[in-house]
């Protein structure tokens, strides 16, 4: 008998128009322990999510009338809900322009139910734990405030407005001062995944810079050190072996640090909880329930609004 995560019970709000991913997603979430509400527009996602209050939404990108891009900005105006997206584009600028709205996530269709429910658990574990805290004091460095207990930031006496996940990152960053880490381990500590796309990082990264960089362009603070990671460095020195000029530049490549190293998709192999395999890369019967999700649609919702399922 398989064991329920540990965050059995949490609410998850699926909201795709398409009945076959959703009855899919909805099934193998139900199945792992969570209650799951489907929703199959933007209007009735967000008037979901206001009567339900759910801990997760997976949020398709493609839907009438309001898009996910404009439902996830919405989302997060009203509070720090986890937000993994669906996409069926390939285009990269869709994906990074989620991630750079908020999602904190994306699963690009067709893709594995196995693989979102343990992207579910993995989003769902860090949104309630965070990285530890520096210490139970306020600590100072660069001209930031940062309490870890309030989980607060100020600038020069200004609050500043970090989202969960790029607080949690400044707090990693914190944590090693002065040391050089690369993506891979801010994503294992950070996002507590050991799979993912690296441009979840580096969407961050830029963020935070744009939040607490006098000049995002030229950053002193977070520093990017080419084909290695990042180093955040209270007080800079220009001999430190990172390079200003370029550290700023966001179209430059280059190694693991470069800003666009690493936007082209799936990165890394990820293991079936069973152990029976790899998700996404070994064969799968087709179709529902057991297959992949496919990356057409089929057919619509037959019912408006959001609706809770049975599953599980």
């Amino acid at each position: 008998m398989q064991t329920p995560p540990p965050d059995a019970g949490l609410r998850v709000l699926v909201v795709d128009d398409d009945l076959t991913v959703a009855e899919v997603v909805a099934g193998y979430l139900g199945r792992a322990g969570y209650e799951v509400t489907r929703a199959d527009d933007g209007a009735a996602a967000l008037e979901c999510a206001a009567r339900h209050r759910p801990d997760l939404v997976v949020l398709d990108l493609m839907l009438p009338g309001m898009d996910g891009l404009e439902v996830c900005r919405r989302l997060r105006a009203e509070g720090p809900v986890p937000v993994i997206m669906l996409t069926a584009r390939g285009d990269e600028d869709d994906r990074i322009l989620g991630l750079e709205v908020g999602a904190d996530d994306y699963v690009t269709k067709p893709f594995s139910p196995r693989e979102l429910v343990l992207r579910v658990e993995s989003v769902l574990r860090r949104s309630r734990t965070g990285p530890a805290a520096v210490s139970g004091a306020p600590v100072l460095a660069g001209g930031l405030r940062v309490d870890p207990a309030a989980r607060h930031v100020s600038k020069g006496g200004d609050d500043l407005a970090l989202t969960m996940r790029e607080f949690d990152l400044l707090v990693f960053l914190l944590r090693n001062q002065g040391r050089v880490v690369g993506r891979e381990e801010l994503m294992r500590e950070v996002w507590g995944w050991q799979f993912g796309d690296l441009s979840t990082v580096t969407v961050h990264i830029r963020r935070l810079r744009g939040k607490v960089e006098d000049d995002p362009a030229r950053p002193r603070l977070i520093r990017t050190v080419w084909g290695m990671g990042y180093r955040l460095d209270a007080g800079c020195d220009e001999d430190a072996g990172c390079d200003e000029d370029a550290g700023c530049d966001e179209g430059a490549g280059g190694g693991e640090g470069g800003e666009d190293a690493g936007l082209t998709g799936y990165a890394g192999d990820v293991s079936d909880a069973s152990g029976s395999g790899v998700l996404g890369r070994r064969p799968m019967p087709p179709g529902p329930p057991d297959g992949p999700v496919p990356p057409a649609r089929t057919d619509r919702l037959g019912r408006p609004g959001c609706s809770p399922t049975a599953e599980g």
